[in-house]
């Protein structure tokens, strides 16, 4: 061939997509990622050997642009957890996709959908909109190859951060009548083998392909496998047939990091049997010599892979349906309205690079640095009124990249070494901001500054700042001491010399010029 097939990736900076990208570049393809925005691809490892196209999955001329000399376009986009129209959503952006895909002249689309059987109207309102998006793609006269898979078994992912949640966290727990469907779960290893394949499939097939794993089990059974193989002791599971799918989501969103307006339509959609009717995508993309990973076996990976901190995606590295996406407003964009800052610095008796490295393990399972028992109560309150709370943790136990989740907050933008900013994604009535950063005095002594920003809307947002204000001595104030003596404590264990002590007031601000 004259040139490399050119291959587009939607859902880039989420779960599949994040992980099929790098398997696309090693198997040859060249990559253009299709992102709404291109920061949150910046820091990944193979960002600089992809093109990148902004473009919104709702905006048509953008689409059309991105699709301009693709060969094979991966379609990895659902608008799950944006609220009771993500069906019509889902049906919009699939119908722009596949009419520039046809434009395009595109040779294939690869779809990733979930498992079809029965009719549409016993259908979870998930599942019949997955059905949905595959019609309309298979219907765009470009030949398509729309894969359906039941539960996806892999580090990160959100069907497996619910089942390990459930099965470590509860050691007998009563269970609606939906734990003993039966379902094929999938590894994602897998998945991504099926979806690498497809892009070289004959130019005559277009249909669907059930994939799942060699495993035929209960939800319930699922779990009890799960304890098994995390040297967990056997679960107590009893069923019972009084728990709405409503009351089953809030019951998950306590229990695990899933905020019940992803559980929900999950676990909606755990009433239906997904299990393969057929297994012919086999004809094209042959089983490797072991066969697909078993239940067992993908589980083991997956705990093994979160247990050594290799997670490269998590099924919060999608951005969160109705979270802030905007930046650090800078003059003069929001010249003539308020931003309260609580600023804050110190020099620290440690190395810039110990201070950063205490920074960037910030959240997860190191905690906040202050008043644990404030940030925990926050998250409760957060996911009671519908937010993502404090339990989403992290991706990676020491490194963070832009876009990842972390607990409540996004990453926004980082710079090695210099500057940590987080945005907000729990519920406020305002956007909030914490930056960190590292840098040096005058003197040449290491120094750590902290900003907490708030841009309040109306005035529920003003007296929300007014209301908490009294607390940032704890919780802010709390913060700069101990990640200061964190990163001293590890400097000093080094053997690093430390400076004489100096503590540089906090300052604050309200309104006028940005800080």
């Amino acid at each position: 061939m004259s040139r490399r097939l050119r291959c587009l990736v939607t859902g880039a900076s989420g779960y599949i997509g994040g992980r099929l990208v790098p398997e696309l570049l090693s198997a040859g393809y060249a990559v253009r990622c299709m992102a709404r925005d291109p920061g949150k691809l910046s820091d990944r490892p193979w960002s600089d050997e992809v093109e990148i196209a902004v473009a919104d999955a709702m905006d048509e001329s953008a689409v059309r642009h991105a699709m301009e000399g693709v060969d094979v376009a991966y379609y990895l986009i659902h608008s799950l957890g944006t609220g009771a129209s993500f069906g019509q959503r889902d049906r919009v952006a699939a119908r722009i996709f596949a009419a520039a895909a046809k434009a395009a002249g595109a040779r294939r689309i690869v779809y990733l959908g979930g498992i079809i059987s029965g009719p549409a109207d016993r259908l979870s309102p998930h599942l019949r909109s997955r059905g949905e998006v595959g019609d309309i793609l298979l219907a765009s006269g470009v030949p398509t190859a729309a894969l359906q898979a039941a539960v996806i078994i892999g580090s990160g992912s959100a069907s497996f951060e619910m089942l390990r949640y459930l099965t470590e966290r509860l050691p007998a727990m009563i269970t609606p009548k939906w734990a003993s469907t039966r379902i094929q779960p999938i590894a994602v290893h897998d998945v991504l083998r099926y979806l690498v394949g497809s892009a070289a499939l004959p130019a005559d097939v277009s249909r669907r392909f059930d994939i799942g794993g060699p495993d035929v089990v209960t939800y319930a059974e699922m779990m009890r496998r799960y304890a098994g193989v995390a040297g967990l002791t056997p679960r107590i599971i009893v069923q019972v047939p009084l728990l709405t799918p409503w009351l089953s989501s809030l019951w998950v969103g306590l229990v695990t990091p899933v905020p019940a307006s992803l559980a929900m339509p999950l676990v909606e959609s755990l009433r239906n049997e997904v299990v393969c009717s057929e297994h012919d995508i086999a004809a094209y993309i042959p089983d490797p010599p072991g066969g697909t990973l078993s239940l067992d076996q993908a589980i083991a990976l997956a705990l093994r892979h979160t247990r050594e901190g290799e997670v490269s995606t998590r099924w919060s590295s999608a951005a969160t349906p109705g979270a802030p996406s905007d930046p650090l407003p800078t003059d003069p964009s929001w010249a003539g309205g308020s931003l309260y800052v609580d600023a804050r610095s110190k020099i620290v008796h440690a190395s810039p690079a110990a201070l950063w490295r205490v920074i960037e393990g910030i959240g997860g399972e190191t905690g906040w640095y202050s008043f644990p028992a404030a940030w925990a109560v926050r998250g409760v309150l957060d996911r009671l009124a519908g937010g993502v709370g404090l339990r989403r943790g992290r991706r990676d136990p020491s490194h963070l990249l832009v876009g990842d989740a972390l607990d409540f907050w996004r990453v926004e933008a980082i710079e090695p070494g210099r500057l940590l900013r987080l945005r907000a994604e729990m519920k406020l009535p305002g956007l909030a901001w914490l930056e960190m950063s590292v840098g040096q005095d005058d003197d040449g002594l290491t120094t750590y500054s902290q900003r907490a920003v708030f841009q309040p809307r109306g005035l529920a947002g003003h007296a929300y700042w007014r209301s908490i204000s009294p607390f940032h001595g704890i919780v802010f104030g709390g913060m700069l001491q101990n990640i200061t003596a964190a990163a001293e404590r590890a400097d000093s264990a080094g053997g690093t010399p430390l400076p004489t002590l100096r503590l540089l007031l906090p300052v604050f601000r309200l309104g006028g010029r940005s800080p």
